[in-house]
């Protein structure tokens, strides 16, 4: 028995277990501190680049396909729809496409809204003047930010309040004239004439020539032809222009519900005539 216990002591190769045991333990403590603040350093990067749940007005219900997420997503989205509404603009230019191609011009910006709020549309829309004022120049760009991006914006914003067809309707439409008389005024300034007064003279210069004929053919009494007057022209060509608005946005609300329905943000019903018609077709 002293022969093992003088062994163990002479011995010096021999590690104490204790020993190692006394030092690997500060060690692993260090190491669990440093994890557990490696861990609260993480969730708080998550919690900062994270975005602040939208608060909703209870008056008006939240809009389902409403989505949260990182300022760069907002960022990467808001940059590839409005990219899409001008490339939209730029070949409906180019390829005298316009006529069908204009009922998309407002969706991608609506679209915006409905994902990401107000703020994200009108950088959509902000961003796009300037990506065509590049491409195109100021004057086309200028043409599309009125009416087509004030009114991306202002339908995104009815849509994501849940608004019925018609006031949305009703307040597209006044934008949509109010598009078509800023554009005859810009282009007005640029040929130095007064163009609505020039479109409207010769819209009476043609009344009269067709009721002419129809006076020379004896369908029409001859007293007819002193009774066109330029400003009855005008009223008549505003009422049309108010007409050819209303049918243009309420097929940009069909297109809208067709479409956006299939990509998560939907818009509000129709009216139950609009459903019973299309299911009929």
């Amino acid at each position: 028995m002293s022969d093992s216990f003088e062994g163990r002591q002479a011995d010096p190769n021999r590690k104490n277990p204790g020993a190692n045991n006394s030092a690997s333990g500060p060690r692993q403590n260090a190491e669990d501190l440093s994890g557990a603040d490696l861990a609260e350093e993480l969730a708080a990067v998550e919690a900062s680049l994270s975005m602040p749940e939208p608060t909703t007005d209870s008056s008006h219900p939240a809009n389902p396909g409403k989505r949260t997420g990182t300022p760069a997503l907002v960022m990467v989205e808001t940059a590839f729809l409005a990219s899409t509404t001008g490339l939209l603009w730029l070949v409906s230019y180019y390829l005298n496409i316009g006529p069908w191609m204009r009922i998309l011009f407002p969706l991608p910006i609506a679209l915006v809204y409905l994902r990401w709020g107000n703020r994200a549309s009108w950088m959509a829309a902000v961003v796009t003047g300037l990506l065509l004022s590049v491409l195109m120049g100021p004057y086309l760009s200028l043409l599309f930010c009125i009416p087509y991006g004030l009114l991306g914006v202002q339908l995104g914003a009815m849509w994501n309040r849940r608004s019925p067809w018609f006031p949305s309707i009703l307040a597209g439409t006044l934008l949509s004239t109010f598009g078509f008389f800023f554009r005859i005024w810009i282009v007005s300034i640029f040929l130095g004439e007064d163009l609505w007064t020039y479109l409207t003279s010769r819209i009476t210069d043609f009344l009269q020539w067709g009721l002419g004929r129809l006076v020379d053919w004896g369908w029409l009494g001859i007293e007819v032809l002193g009774q066109t007057n330029l400003a009855t022209v005008q009223i008549v060509t505003v009422g049309a222009i108010l007409l050819s608005d209303v049918v243009y946005i309420f097929t940009v609300h069909l297109a809208a519900w067709l479409l956006l329905d299939r990509l998560g943000n939907s818009i509000p019903e129709p009216p139950e005539w609009v459903k019973v018609l299309l299911e009929e077709e």
